[in-house]
């Protein structure tokens, strides 16, 4: 299929040819009729794109600030390859579309195939052929509303949070700033709602159009028309609202709302203008300042977007799709009329010409549409896009073998750490061939073809692994997924490589290790890195073998995670410690050579700041405190072991030293952070190009597995958890 797409570093735009997306449970796949362009927004975006680095920079200072904090924790050659690769990616465009459903998802009963729905949402509604929405996303559209109607839904319902948020009342006087897109349908909300309305912009044609829409008044902000205008409507007294619908870095639109606003009357930012509040102007009036969040509440929560966890309507009476679907409904029953603000239909396949002529403004437009071609009977003989669900596979299954020379790999996900991490190092290696890598979203699919050279792109997971042709499948997904996933390869005879965690509860490790008894198939290895980085492989060389107990000391200072990450949706992605205390425990029972044999963890309160404490069969102890507390600025692991004398000690896998009858210091120089993942692919590349051992046994990974899956219960109970061997 195709899709409209940009690479953010060197401003391209294209229409691109990538995999269809699946239909996974809790959505639909929708063809695209319309799709609308956001003439602001987009364009905004499109804007930035065509930047200099350095005026990219100065237009995110937000995203600045997280590359410095990285650089401190990773270091730069981590930082810089992770930069560059969100940078040198292709992003999608466009939120806003009407479209015909073409697959059901499991659990969706409110539509069925055929029915025309409007979508919404910058990750599911874009200017692509094909896109799986998930259900609070999208709402029918009701009988009789034209297609390219409906394809407004969503800035419709950008344009009505607004509204809310302003709590118009009937006969109020309200203001609204901006004349655009979303400024257009605010004025037509307002009148709807019985209330007399101002506009304010200095375009004369979006003024006209604003009073053939419902405004009483329109005029250039900068003229006595638009004051006088208020003070006739008012009394002299000043609007109820205003409403910031406009863009650009002039302060005039918060100046004019201190001005033109009553005392105590309601301003509300829509928008993204600048807000240099003049506080004489806001005190002495006490405006009330509001914000308006998109389309909605429920936006941004992924419990509600993706999980389709719907608010309770009698705590929150309208949400994002209930917004959508009353859009909907004021279009069908003719109280808002968006076929006015319409001033272009371009062909999908002229999207990128469409864009260009926005840009340099050779099309000057309110509303542009990208119409999409029918396809003959699509909705009598719906297109079976690959959906993502559990393979048929052999019970069965060939014996795993040496492969042949080159290794063909593929990759289940390809997010940050995954084109950060791994595939840099594999992508020119010799004797390895990407040969297909899946992906749920099919942008992000087409991004690491195209980046890492994989022959193929696909959604379809079945495909790879009923794929005899390839030697191992790595599984870099979301963590509640590793276990299905890996028990599927390992029962399709494929080498399994899975990020870390292995497992989220006991009840999916035993299905991994089902998997492994029913097919034979031992052939693991989960990313545990740390034991393979040089600098503590060389460490542990010069601390020698131990004859005693030795003491360990692990601290990883964590760090707070940022708010919207997917790390903090415990309820399906287990907790944090789950997901990453798999690499220090592996560590530090490498560094003692045996598995644990009882783990005791205690915590703050809100369980965030750990304390956990593995005992090992000779007697040797290792803590490890995880905290998310800790500065910024503070090494994130450093380690200590103490035994017969001898002390080794890491710093954040930039120094290293053993204290003994001699000393040694690794050199003083900084290096770059090596935390073994080159050095653990090539391991694994070995072991599946040979058929010789797995470079970390089954049992390890189990163990190592299963005591990270202790600390809770430990932290549940209060008392030590003892670990049965594996």
């Amino acid at each position: 299929m195709k899709q409209v797409v940009q690479n953010y570093k060197s401003g391209e735009l294209a229409v691109l040819d990538v995999p269809v997306p699946g239909c996974k449970p809790g959505g639909v796949l929708v063809r695209s009729a319309f799709s609308l362009i956001s003439t602001g927004t987009e364009l905004m975006k499109v804007s930035e794109a065509g930047m200099s680095m350095l005026g990219k920079a100065r237009s995110r200072p937000d995203q600045v600030a997280k590359v410095m904090q990285s650089v401190a924790t990773n270091g730069v050659p981590a930082t810089y390859r992770k930069v560059m690769g969100k940078l040198d990616s292709y992003t999608p465009l466009g939120y806003s579309l009407c479209g015909v459903v073409e697959q059901v998802g499991a659990g969706i009963d409110d539509v069925k195939v055929g029915d025309l729905v409007a979508c919404a949402g910058n990750e599911h509604a874009l200017h692509a052929e094909l896109n799986w929405v998930p259900k609070n996303l999208y709402a029918p559209v009701p009988d009789g509303l034209a297609p390219r109607h409906a394809a407004f839904g969503t800035v419709g319902s950008i344009a009505m949070q607004g509204v809310r948020q302003g709590e118009p009342q009937l006969g109020e006087v309200a203001l609204v700033i901006g004349l655009g897109l979303i400024g257009q349908l605010v004025v037509q909300l307002l009148a709807a709602s019985g209330v007399r309305v101002v506009g304010a912009d200095p375009d004369p044609a979006r003024c006209e159009l604003a009073e053939r829409l419902g405004a009483a008044a329109a005029g250039d902000p900068a003229s006595a028309a638009v004051e006088s205008a208020v003070a006739e409507l008012t009394g002299g007294h000043g609007v109820d609202q205003v409403y910031l619908a406009a863009g650009g870095g002039s302060n005039q639109p918060v100046e004019l709302a201190a001005r033109l606003c009553r005392d105590r009357g309601r301003v509300v930012d829509i928008g993204k203008c600048r807000l240099d509040l003049p506080w004489n102007a806001y005190y002495e009036k006490e405006l009330d300042v509001r914000f308006s969040r998109s389309y909605g509440p429920g936006r941004y929560d992924p419990e509600y977007e993706l999980e389709g966890r719907d608010y309770p309507i009698g705590y929150v009476r309208w949400t994002e799709r209930r917004n959508l679907a009353c859009f909907l409904d004021l279009l069908a029953r003719g109280s808002v009329d968006v076929e006015p603000l319409i001033s272009h239909v371009a062909e999908f396949d002229d999207a990128v010409e469409t864009y260009q002529r926005l840009k340099d403004g050779e099309l000057k437009a309110v509303a542009v549409l990208f119409r999409y071609p029918r396809r003959a009977g699509e909705a009598q003989a719906p297109s079976k896009a690959p959906a993502v669900a559990v393979p048929a596979v052999d019970a069965k299954p060939t014996p795993v073998r040496a492969a042949r020379t080159p290794v063909r790999l593929a990759f289940v996900g390809a997010g940050n750490y995954a084109t950060s991490m791994l595939l840099p190092h594999l992508a020119q290696r010799d004797g390895v061939e990407l040969s297909t890598v899946v992906t749920t979203t099919a942008l992000s699919a087409a991004n690491a073809q195209r980046k890492f050279g994989f022959a193929e792109a696909t959604t379809d997971l079945d495909a790879v692994l009923g794929d005899k042709s390839i030697d191992a499948v790595f599984v870099v997904t979301r963590h509640s997924s590793h276990a299905e996933l890996t028990r599927r390869a390992l029962l399709a005879g494929k080498t399994v490589f899975v990020e870390k965690p292995l497992a989220l509860t006991e009840d999916e490790l035993a299905g991994v290790l089902a998997a492994v008894e029913e097919s034979g198939n031992d052939r693991l290895q989960v990313g545990f890195n740390r034991r393979f980085s040089p600098l503590l492989r060389e460490a542990r060389q010069r601390f020698g073998p131990r004859t005693g107990p030795a003491n360990l000391r692990y601290l990883v200072n964590a760090g707070r995670l940022q708010h919207g990450s997917w790390y903090l949706q415990q309820g399906t992605e287990g907790s944090r410690f789950a997901g990453e205390g798999g690499h220090f425990i592996d560590t530090a029972s490498w560094l003692l050579d045996a598995d644990p044999v009882s783990v005791y963890a205690v915590a703050t309160s809100g369980n965030e700041d750990l304390q956990v404490v593995l005992r090992y069969p000779d007697g040797s102890t290792a803590t490890i405190s995880y905290v998310t507390t800790g500065p910024a600025g503070f090494p994130k692991e450093t380690l200590d072991l103490v035994a017969d004398g001898r002390a080794l000690r890491l710093d954040d896998f930039v120094r290293a030293s053993v204290y003994g009858q001699k000393r040694w210091v690794s050199s003083r120089l900084p290096k770059a952070r090596d935390k073994g993942q080159s050095a653990e692919l090539a391991a694994f590349v070995k072991a599946v190009r040979t058929g010789g051992p797995m470079p970390v046994p089954l049992e390890s990974l189990v163990a190592t597995t299963a005591a990270t899956l202790a600390v809770q219960a430990g932290l549940a109970g209060g008392a030590p958890v003892t670990l049965a061997r594996p």
